[in-house]
């Protein structure tokens, strides 16, 4: 008789171990009973006993941690980015090398965006709120939980359609994996990366939710000059 193949234990890379990545690491552990976590941050004062058998730390910074160990061949099932940049923006840009780097985007860009802000590296945070969210939404599809109004358009949604001068939309859809909590596939990480080597351009980088976003400008080749 064929013995039938064990099926491996599902894996989850958390990007970060503040306040959002130990949130992420406590509800996911609820929800995903036999999961295995790998929590990763440079900084070791952040790293504290907890009772998980199935959680490993590693200790270094986040964005060398997904350039060093993410493999096509041997993926975990998610990553959560827990940290304070643009990790998608970011490992993109390790993954080009000197084909790519960061481009800034006009101001008028704004006026097309929900409630931006700009951050002191570029990036541009996007947010249908004007005010605070609760940790644990839900992110219902059809009706906000503070507001209690119809939700707006889906955040991940508005970016792609953007068509900003000469800039190239490309969008990864964070996925609500738990209450608060936000991922996306390594897949979707290689298709990005694809999109952009394919040739010279500018491309508006973005990570989105159906609420929130992150937007980073990045020229490939030529545009990168």
């Amino acid at each position: 008789m064929k013995k039938e193949k064990t099926p491996s234990r599902e894996t989850v890379w958390i990007i970060g171990a503040g306040r959002f990545g130990m949130i992420a690491l406590e509800r996911l552990s609820q929800i995903k009973k036999d999961a295995r976590f790998v929590v990763v941050d440079p900084d070791e004062r952040r790293f504290f006993p907890v009772e998980n058998p199935r959680c490993a730390f590693e200790n270094t910074d986040g964005v060398a941690f997904l350039l060093r160990r993410l493999d096509p061949a041997d993926p975990p099932d998610w990553i959560i980015p827990a940290l304070p940049v643009h990790l998608a923006a970011e490992w993109c840009l390790g993954r080009l090398a000197d084909r790519g780097r960061r481009i800034p985007v006009a101001d008028d860009l704004d006026a097309l965006l929900p409630n931006p802000v700009r951050g002191a590296g570029g990036d541009i945070y996007v947010t249908h709120a004007d005010f605070l969210c609760p940790d644990d939404c839900p992110e219902p599809a059809l009706t906000c939980t503070v507001t209690e109004k119809p939700r707006k358009p889906d955040m991940f949604g508005l970016l792609e359609k953007i068509r900003f001068q000469d800039f190239q939309s490309v969008v990864i859809q964070s996925c609500q994996l738990g209450p608060g909590v936000g991922g996306y596939r390594p897949d979707q990480l290689f298709e990005l990366l694809s999109s952009m080597e394919k040739g010279d351009g500018r491309f508006l980088v973005s990570t989105a939710c159906r609420c929130h976003g992150v937007v980073t400008g990045i020229g490939v080749g030529q545009a990168s000059a």
